[in-house]
Protein backbone atom coordinates (compact mmCIF):
# COMPACT_ATOMS: atom_id res chain seq x y z
CA UNK A 1 0.00 0.00 0.00
CA UNK A 2 1.19 3.51 -0.79
CA UNK A 3 0.66 6.24 1.78
CA UNK A 4 -2.04 7.83 -0.40
CA UNK A 5 -3.74 4.56 -1.44
CA UNK A 6 -7.49 4.58 -0.94
CA UNK A 7 -8.16 2.18 1.96
CA UNK A 8 -11.60 1.05 3.10
CA UNK A 9 -12.16 -0.45 6.56
CA UNK A 10 -15.39 -2.45 6.59
CA UNK A 11 -16.14 -2.69 10.29
CA UNK A 12 -18.61 -4.05 12.80
CA UNK A 13 -17.28 -2.80 16.13
CA UNK A 14 -15.06 -0.14 17.59
CA UNK A 15 -12.47 -2.59 18.85
CA UNK A 16 -11.05 -3.94 15.57
CA UNK A 17 -11.86 -0.95 13.38
CA UNK A 18 -10.31 1.64 15.66
CA UNK A 19 -7.10 -0.36 16.10
CA UNK A 20 -6.58 -0.71 12.34
CA UNK A 21 -7.41 2.97 11.85
CA UNK A 22 -4.96 4.02 14.59
CA UNK A 23 -2.19 1.97 13.02
CA UNK A 24 -2.79 3.31 9.52
CA UNK A 25 -2.87 6.91 10.73
CA UNK A 26 0.23 6.38 12.87
CA UNK A 27 2.05 5.17 9.76
CA UNK A 28 0.90 8.18 7.69
CA UNK A 29 -1.71 6.55 5.47
CA UNK A 30 -3.85 9.52 4.50
CA UNK A 31 -6.71 8.28 2.32
CA UNK A 32 -8.84 6.11 4.62
CA UNK A 33 -12.60 5.64 4.25
CA UNK A 34 -15.12 3.94 6.51
CA UNK A 35 -18.83 3.90 7.21
CA UNK A 36 -20.78 2.96 10.31
CA UNK A 37 -23.45 0.27 10.05
CA UNK A 38 -26.06 3.06 10.11
CA UNK A 39 -24.40 4.73 7.13
CA UNK A 40 -23.79 1.57 5.11
CA UNK A 41 -25.67 -1.69 5.61
CA UNK A 42 -23.28 -4.37 4.34
CA UNK A 43 -26.09 -6.92 4.19
CA UNK A 44 -27.77 -4.81 1.51
CA UNK A 45 -26.13 -5.48 -1.87
CA UNK A 46 -27.57 -2.34 -3.47
CA UNK A 47 -25.96 -0.14 -0.82
CA UNK A 48 -22.65 -1.99 -1.05
CA UNK A 49 -22.64 -1.85 -4.84
CA UNK A 50 -23.33 1.91 -4.81
CA UNK A 51 -20.59 2.48 -2.24
CA UNK A 52 -17.92 0.56 -4.18
CA UNK A 53 -18.92 2.13 -7.51
CA UNK A 54 -18.60 5.62 -6.07
CA UNK A 55 -15.65 5.26 -3.70
CA UNK A 56 -13.59 2.69 -5.68
CA UNK A 57 -11.26 1.67 -2.82
CA UNK A 58 -7.91 0.10 -3.69
CA UNK A 59 -7.51 -1.90 -0.48
CA UNK A 60 -10.15 -3.38 1.82
CA UNK A 61 -9.90 -4.54 5.43
CA UNK A 62 -12.99 -6.70 5.92
CA UNK A 63 -13.54 -6.69 9.69
CA UNK A 64 -17.33 -6.65 9.49
CA UNK A 65 -19.49 -9.47 10.76
CA UNK A 66 -22.45 -10.21 12.95
CA UNK A 67 -20.63 -11.25 16.09
CA UNK A 68 -21.60 -11.55 19.75
CA UNK A 69 -20.76 -13.70 22.73
CA UNK A 70 -21.08 -17.48 22.97
CA UNK A 71 -24.68 -17.64 24.29
CA UNK A 72 -25.94 -15.49 21.43
CA UNK A 73 -24.15 -17.74 18.94
CA UNK A 74 -26.05 -20.68 20.36
CA UNK A 75 -29.44 -18.96 20.62
CA UNK A 76 -29.57 -17.19 17.23
CA UNK A 77 -27.84 -19.54 14.75
CA UNK A 78 -29.98 -18.57 11.76
CA UNK A 79 -29.22 -14.87 12.20
CA UNK A 80 -25.49 -15.51 12.44
CA UNK A 81 -25.14 -17.67 9.35
CA UNK A 82 -27.57 -15.68 7.17
CA UNK A 83 -26.29 -12.18 7.90
CA UNK A 84 -22.61 -13.13 7.80
CA UNK A 85 -23.02 -14.81 4.43
CA UNK A 86 -24.78 -11.70 3.13
CA UNK A 87 -21.91 -9.45 4.25
CA UNK A 88 -19.36 -11.79 2.73
CA UNK A 89 -21.07 -12.09 -0.64
CA UNK A 90 -21.63 -8.36 -0.99
CA UNK A 91 -18.19 -7.09 0.03
CA UNK A 92 -16.06 -9.75 -1.64
CA UNK A 93 -17.95 -9.75 -4.92
CA UNK A 94 -18.06 -5.97 -5.19
CA UNK A 95 -14.35 -5.85 -4.39
CA UNK A 96 -13.77 -8.11 -7.38
CA UNK A 97 -16.05 -6.13 -9.69
CA UNK A 98 -14.37 -2.83 -8.78
CA UNK A 99 -10.79 -4.08 -9.17
CA UNK A 100 -9.77 -3.88 -5.52
CA UNK A 101 -6.03 -4.57 -5.46
CA UNK A 102 -6.11 -6.49 -2.20
CA UNK A 103 -8.61 -7.54 0.44
CA UNK A 104 -7.79 -8.78 3.94
CA UNK A 105 -10.55 -10.66 5.72
CA UNK A 106 -10.44 -11.19 9.51
CA UNK A 107 -11.97 -14.35 10.87
CA UNK A 108 -12.21 -16.25 14.17
CA UNK A 109 -10.59 -19.22 15.91
CA UNK A 110 -14.00 -20.88 16.19
CA UNK A 111 -13.52 -22.21 12.65
CA UNK A 112 -10.99 -24.77 13.87
CA UNK A 113 -12.22 -28.21 15.00
CA UNK A 114 -13.40 -28.45 18.60
CA UNK A 115 -10.76 -31.02 19.53
CA UNK A 116 -8.06 -29.77 17.23
CA UNK A 117 -4.46 -30.89 17.55
CA UNK A 118 -2.37 -28.31 19.41
CA UNK A 119 -0.91 -25.94 18.46
CA UNK A 120 -3.45 -25.39 15.69
CA UNK A 121 -1.89 -24.99 12.26
CA UNK A 122 -3.69 -23.39 9.34
CA UNK A 123 -3.86 -26.72 7.51
CA UNK A 124 -5.97 -28.24 10.32
CA UNK A 125 -9.01 -26.38 9.01
CA UNK A 126 -11.91 -28.74 8.19
CA UNK A 127 -10.19 -31.83 9.61
CA UNK A 128 -12.80 -32.57 12.29
CA UNK A 129 -16.14 -31.43 13.76
CA UNK A 130 -16.73 -27.86 14.98
CA UNK A 131 -17.87 -26.66 18.39
CA UNK A 132 -21.68 -27.17 18.14
CA UNK A 133 -22.65 -23.98 20.02
CA UNK A 134 -21.17 -21.68 17.37
CA UNK A 135 -21.16 -23.94 14.31
CA UNK A 136 -23.38 -21.69 12.10
CA UNK A 137 -21.11 -18.69 12.76
CA UNK A 138 -18.02 -20.81 12.10
CA UNK A 139 -19.40 -22.24 8.87
CA UNK A 140 -20.11 -18.73 7.60
CA UNK A 141 -16.52 -17.76 8.36
CA UNK A 142 -15.13 -20.86 6.65
CA UNK A 143 -17.23 -19.98 3.60
CA UNK A 144 -15.56 -16.54 3.57
CA UNK A 145 -12.11 -18.17 3.34
CA UNK A 146 -13.21 -20.50 0.57
CA UNK A 147 -14.81 -17.62 -1.28
CA UNK A 148 -11.56 -15.62 -1.16
CA UNK A 149 -9.65 -18.68 -2.37
CA UNK A 150 -12.14 -19.30 -5.18
CA UNK A 151 -12.00 -15.72 -6.43
CA UNK A 152 -8.22 -15.83 -6.40
CA UNK A 153 -8.21 -19.03 -8.45
CA UNK A 154 -10.86 -18.02 -10.95
CA UNK A 155 -10.33 -14.28 -11.29
CA UNK A 156 -6.75 -13.71 -10.19
CA UNK A 157 -7.70 -11.49 -7.25
CA UNK A 158 -5.46 -11.02 -4.22
CA UNK A 159 -7.84 -11.78 -1.35
CA UNK A 160 -6.28 -13.08 1.87
CA UNK A 161 -7.44 -13.87 5.40
CA UNK A 162 -6.08 -13.81 8.92
CA UNK A 163 -7.30 -15.16 12.21
CA UNK A 164 -6.70 -13.06 15.33
CA UNK A 165 -7.01 -14.68 18.74
CA UNK A 166 -9.13 -13.29 21.59
CA UNK A 167 -8.69 -9.53 21.35
CA UNK A 168 -8.79 -7.07 24.21
CA UNK A 169 -7.91 -3.50 24.96
CA UNK A 170 -8.41 -1.10 27.89
CA UNK A 171 -11.68 0.39 26.59
CA UNK A 172 -13.44 -2.95 26.35
CA UNK A 173 -17.05 -3.96 26.93
CA UNK A 174 -17.51 -4.57 30.68
CA UNK A 175 -21.24 -5.37 30.55
CA UNK A 176 -21.62 -8.69 32.36
CA UNK A 177 -24.46 -9.76 30.08
CA UNK A 178 -22.42 -9.48 26.89
CA UNK A 179 -18.71 -9.13 27.65
CA UNK A 180 -15.96 -11.64 27.00
CA UNK A 181 -14.00 -13.45 29.68
CA UNK A 182 -11.32 -10.90 30.59
CA UNK A 183 -13.42 -7.71 31.02
CA UNK A 184 -16.06 -9.81 32.81
CA UNK A 185 -13.43 -11.01 35.28
CA UNK A 186 -12.13 -7.49 35.87
CA UNK A 187 -15.59 -6.20 36.69
CA UNK A 188 -16.55 -9.19 38.85
CA UNK A 189 -13.40 -8.99 40.97
CA UNK A 190 -13.65 -5.22 41.32
CA UNK A 191 -17.29 -5.26 42.39
CA UNK A 192 -16.61 -8.12 44.79
CA UNK A 193 -13.79 -6.07 46.33
CA UNK A 194 -15.77 -2.87 46.84
CA UNK A 195 -18.79 -4.81 48.14
CA UNK A 196 -16.68 -6.88 50.56
CA UNK A 197 -17.85 -10.16 48.99
CA UNK A 198 -16.25 -13.35 50.31
CA UNK A 199 -15.86 -14.95 46.87
CA UNK A 200 -16.14 -14.45 43.13
CA UNK A 201 -18.07 -17.05 41.12
CA UNK A 202 -16.73 -17.73 37.63
CA UNK A 203 -17.90 -19.98 34.81
CA UNK A 204 -16.44 -23.36 33.92
CA UNK A 205 -13.94 -25.20 36.11
CA UNK A 206 -10.90 -23.09 35.26
CA UNK A 207 -9.21 -25.73 33.11
CA UNK A 208 -9.81 -24.43 29.53
CA UNK A 209 -6.78 -22.74 28.01
CA UNK A 210 -7.05 -19.54 26.00
CA UNK A 211 -4.73 -17.17 24.23
CA UNK A 212 -5.04 -13.38 24.27
CA UNK A 213 -3.69 -10.60 22.08
CA UNK A 214 -3.63 -6.83 22.53
CA UNK A 215 -5.74 -5.30 19.77
CA UNK A 216 -3.08 -2.83 18.62
CA UNK A 217 -0.68 -5.72 18.09
CA UNK A 218 -3.36 -7.38 15.96
CA UNK A 219 -3.69 -4.25 13.83
CA UNK A 220 0.07 -4.10 13.33
CA UNK A 221 0.03 -7.69 12.09
CA UNK A 222 -2.83 -6.93 9.67
CA UNK A 223 -0.93 -4.05 8.05
CA UNK A 224 2.11 -6.31 7.82
CA UNK A 225 0.07 -8.97 5.99
CA UNK A 226 -1.52 -6.45 3.67
CA UNK A 227 1.92 -5.22 2.65
CA UNK A 228 3.89 -8.46 2.65
CA UNK A 229 1.73 -11.56 2.18
CA UNK A 230 0.78 -12.37 -1.42
CA UNK A 231 -0.26 -16.00 -1.99
CA UNK A 232 1.37 -17.84 -4.87
CA UNK A 233 -0.60 -19.80 -7.47
CA UNK A 234 0.19 -22.98 -5.55
CA UNK A 235 -1.08 -21.46 -2.29
CA UNK A 236 -4.31 -20.38 -3.94
CA UNK A 237 -4.81 -23.87 -5.28
CA UNK A 238 -4.24 -25.48 -1.89
CA UNK A 239 -6.23 -22.89 0.06
CA UNK A 240 -3.17 -21.65 1.91
CA UNK A 241 -4.28 -18.01 1.86
CA UNK A 242 -4.70 -17.33 5.57
CA UNK A 243 -2.49 -16.99 8.62
CA UNK A 244 -2.94 -17.15 12.38
CA UNK A 245 -2.35 -13.92 14.31
CA UNK A 246 -1.56 -15.12 17.80
CA UNK A 247 1.10 -14.90 20.47
CA UNK A 248 1.88 -18.61 20.48
CA UNK A 249 1.33 -18.67 24.28
CA UNK A 250 -1.83 -19.61 26.17
CA UNK A 251 -3.00 -19.61 29.77
CA UNK A 252 -5.62 -21.54 31.75
CA UNK A 253 -8.76 -19.67 32.74
CA UNK A 254 -7.83 -20.38 36.36
CA UNK A 255 -4.39 -18.76 35.94
CA UNK A 256 -6.00 -15.81 34.18
CA UNK A 257 -8.43 -15.42 37.08
CA UNK A 258 -5.57 -15.49 39.59
CA UNK A 259 -3.73 -12.80 37.61
CA UNK A 260 -6.80 -10.55 37.48
CA UNK A 261 -7.48 -11.19 41.16
CA UNK A 262 -3.97 -10.03 42.08
CA UNK A 263 -4.12 -6.93 39.88
CA UNK A 264 -7.49 -5.92 41.31
CA UNK A 265 -6.29 -6.67 44.88
CA UNK A 266 -9.20 -8.96 45.71
CA UNK A 267 -8.12 -10.97 48.76
CA UNK A 268 -10.79 -13.64 49.02
CA UNK A 269 -11.62 -16.88 47.21
CA UNK A 270 -12.67 -17.95 43.70
CA UNK A 271 -15.55 -20.40 43.20
CA UNK A 272 -16.26 -22.18 39.91
CA UNK A 273 -19.76 -22.75 38.55
CA UNK A 274 -19.20 -26.17 37.00
CA UNK A 275 -22.80 -26.30 35.76
CA UNK A 276 -21.63 -24.01 32.97
CA UNK A 277 -19.94 -25.80 30.02
CA UNK A 278 -16.20 -25.56 29.41
CA UNK A 279 -16.63 -25.54 25.60
CA UNK A 280 -13.44 -26.06 23.60
CA UNK A 281 -10.70 -27.21 26.01
CA UNK A 282 -7.77 -25.49 24.30
CA UNK A 283 -7.08 -23.04 21.46
CA UNK A 284 -3.35 -22.61 20.99
CA UNK A 285 -2.37 -21.43 17.52
CA UNK A 286 0.77 -22.18 15.56
CA UNK A 287 2.33 -18.86 14.50
CA UNK A 288 5.17 -20.17 12.33
CA UNK A 289 3.90 -18.60 9.11
CA UNK A 290 3.44 -15.19 10.68
CA UNK A 291 6.86 -15.39 12.35
CA UNK A 292 8.39 -16.09 8.94
CA UNK A 293 7.09 -12.66 7.88
CA UNK A 294 9.19 -11.13 10.67
CA UNK A 295 6.28 -10.18 12.90
CA UNK A 296 5.92 -10.70 16.66
CA UNK A 297 3.50 -9.31 19.21
CA UNK A 298 4.77 -6.58 21.56
CA UNK A 299 2.37 -6.34 24.53
CA UNK A 300 2.42 -8.95 27.29
CA UNK A 301 -0.82 -10.15 28.88
CA UNK A 302 -0.30 -8.85 32.41
CA UNK A 303 0.73 -5.43 31.08
CA UNK A 304 -2.52 -4.78 29.31
CA UNK A 305 -4.67 -6.31 32.05
CA UNK A 306 -3.23 -3.55 34.23
CA UNK A 307 -4.05 -0.99 31.52
CA UNK A 308 -7.59 -2.36 31.24
CA UNK A 309 -8.16 -2.18 34.97
CA UNK A 310 -6.82 1.36 35.14
CA UNK A 311 -9.21 2.44 32.38
CA UNK A 312 -12.07 0.59 34.09
CA UNK A 313 -11.42 2.40 37.38
CA UNK A 314 -11.47 5.78 35.64
CA UNK A 315 -14.70 5.01 33.79
CA UNK A 316 -16.54 2.62 36.12
CA UNK A 317 -19.35 4.98 37.09
CA UNK A 318 -19.99 5.80 33.42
Amino acid sequence: MNKNSKIYIAWHNWLVWSAILRNLEKNWYTNIIYKTSNELDLTDNNQVKYFFNNEVPEYVFLAAAKVWWIIANNNYPADFIYQNLQIQNNVIHNSYINWVKKLLFLWSSCIYPKYCEQPMKEEYLLTWVLEPTNEPYAIAKIAWIKMCQSYNRQYGTNFIACMPTNLYWPRDNFDLTSSHVLPAMIRKFHEAKINWASEVILWWDGSPMREFLYVDDMADACINLMNNFNPTKEQNESGDIFLNIWTGKDITINSLAQTVKNIVWFNWSIAWDTNKPNWTPRKLQDVTKLTNLWWKYQTELEEWIKMSYEWFLNNYKK
